[in-house]
C-alpha cells in the first residue's frame, strides 16, 4: 500500500483527511466519531468569546449542494476549555482548534486553548478587498502562542493577494475555502426561504463549490510557500487527489460527513490509497502539486476529436444525447462513433462517460 501519511510541522497525520470546522466536530463526542470514522486529524468547530445564537432551520440539502446558516459554536468557550478540549486530546490524533473572528477575540482565546492544540485555525469570514483584518488576526494569534497558526479564507476575495499577505504576516498555513455566499433557496410549498436567518440567506457548500475550491487551492499554491489545506465540496478520494495535485498538503471534509456520516473520512482516505496503488504511486508526495507543473501557459484553440475505446463502450447513448453538435452516433454494434467533421472538440462527452470509454489526447 502507498504511504498516505502527512507530516505537517510537528503533527503526524496517518492519512490526509480530516473534518472541517463545523457541525461534525461540534463537541468531543463528535470528535471521537470522526476518529472512529477514519479521520487522520481533528479540526474543532470554531469558537469565539461568546456562544453563537444560531437561527433555525440552519441546514438544508439543495439541488446545488448544501446550504446553511450555521455560525460558530453554540457552546461558550469556557465549556470547550473545561470539558470538550480535554476529552478531544484523548483521540490521540493531532488537534487543530478553530478560533474566530476578530483580532481581539482571537488574541483573547488563543493562549487559553494553546495547551490543547497542536495548531490553530483562524476563521475570519472576511469578504472585503483589504487583507488587513486577516493580517491583524494572524499577528494577534502569533503574538501569544508558539504553535502553528493557519488561517481560513473565503472564496470571494483575491486569493493570491490574501494568501501572500497571510504568509507575510506569519501564517504557517492557509485553509481554502470557507463556504460561498450568501445564497438562497426557497421552499415552494410555503413560498418561504428554507433558512431561518435574516432574509433567509445561507452559505453554499458541498459538491457545487468543489471546482471553486479547487481553483482557489491551485491559485494559492502557486502564490505562497506555506502549506495549504484544501476544503470545499470534497465527496470522494478522487476529489481529494485533485486537491493534492493542485498543491494541497491535506484535505478537510464537512458536508459529505454531515450527509453520509463520519465513515466518509475513512472511505475517502481508502479511495486515495486505491488511486495511488492503481497508478503506481508510492506516496502523496509524488502527486502533490503535479497539476501546477502540467497546467498550460497558453490556451489551446486546436480541435481534437475524442477517441472511443470500443471495448469499454456500453452503448448507453449518454454521449449521443448530450452532443449539441450531433457529432456522435451509435453504430450497428451499438458502439459510439465520433464524426470528426462535425466534432468541435468541446470535451463534454469525455466528462459525461461513466465507463471511461472516450478520451481526448492532449
Amino acid at each position: 500500500m502507498a504511504d498516505i501519511s502527512v507530516n505537517l510541522y510537528d503533527m503526524n497525520f496517518y492519512n490526509p483527511v480530516m473534518p472541517a470546522a463545523g457541525p461534525t466536530v461540534k463537541d468531543s463526542e463528535m470528535a471521537f466519531a470522526a476518529r472512529d470514522g477514519g479521520a487522520g486529524a481533528i479540526v474543532t468547530k470554531t469558537i469565539s468569546t461568546k456562544a453563537a445564537q444560531v437561527p433555525r432551520p440552519n441546514m438544508a440539502e439543495t439541488k446545488s449542494g448544501f446550504i446553511n446558516s450555521e455560525l460558530w459554536s453554540e457552546m461558550p468557550p469556557e465549556q470547550w476549555i473545561e470539558e470538550e478540549y480535554p476529552q478531544i486530546v484523548k483521540t490521540n490524533l493531532p488537534v487543530i482548534i478553530g478560533l474566530g473572528y476578530k483580532k481581539e477575540e482571537i488574541k483573547n482565546l488563543a493562549k487559553k486553548v494553546e495547551k490543547y492544540a497542536d495548531a490553530l485555525e483562524l476563521s475570519t469570514h472576511y469578504l472585503g478587498n483589504d487583507p488587513t483584518p486577516v493580517i491583524e488576526s494572524i499577528k494577534a494569534a502569533k503574538s501569544v502562542v508558539d504553535i502553528p497558526v493557519f488561517v481560513k479564507l473565503s472564496p470571494q476575495i483575491d486569493i493570491a493577494t490574501f494568501a501572500k499577505a497571510a504568509e507575510k504576516a506569519g501564517a504557517d498555513g492557509i485553509v481554502l475555502i470557507n463556504s460561498f455566499g450568501p445564497t438562497l433557496d426557497i421552499d415552494i410549498n410555503n413560498a418561504k426561504p428554507v433558512m431561518g436567518s435574516d432574509n433567509g440567506f445561507g452559505w453554499l457548500s458541498g459538491e457545487a463549490i468543489f471546482p471553486l475550491a479547487l481553483r482557489c487551492v491551485f491559485q494559492a499554491a502557486n502564490s505562497v510557500n506555506i502549506p495549504i489545506l484544501g476544503v470545499g465540496g470534497i465527496t470522494s478520494g478522487e476529489d481529494a487527489v485533485k486537491m493534492i495535485m493542485a498543491g494541497a498538503e491535506a484535505v478537510q471534509v464537512c458536508t459529505e460527513a454531515i450527509i453520509n456520516g463520519p465513515d466518509a473520512y475513512g472511505r475517502i482516505s481508502n479511495e486515495i490509497n486505491e488511486f495511488l496503488d492503481k497508478n503506481g504511486y508510492d506516496s502523496l508526495s509524488e502527486i502533490r502539486g503535479i497539476a501546477q507543473k502540467r497546467a498550460p501557459d497558453t490556451a489551446n484553440y486546436q480541435t481534437i476529436p475524442p477517441i472511443v475505446t470500443r471495448e469499454s463502450c456500453t452503448g448507453c447513448n449518454l454521449c449521443v444525447k448530450s452532443c449539441v453538435y450531433n457529432a456522435i452516433e451509435l453504430d450497428k454494434e451499438n458502439i459510439a462513433v465520433v464524426n470528426k467533421e462535425k466534432c468541435s472538440g468541446c470535451g463534454l462527452c469525455v466528462t459525461r462517460c461513466n465507463f471511461d470509454a472516450i478520451h481526448i489526447k492532449r
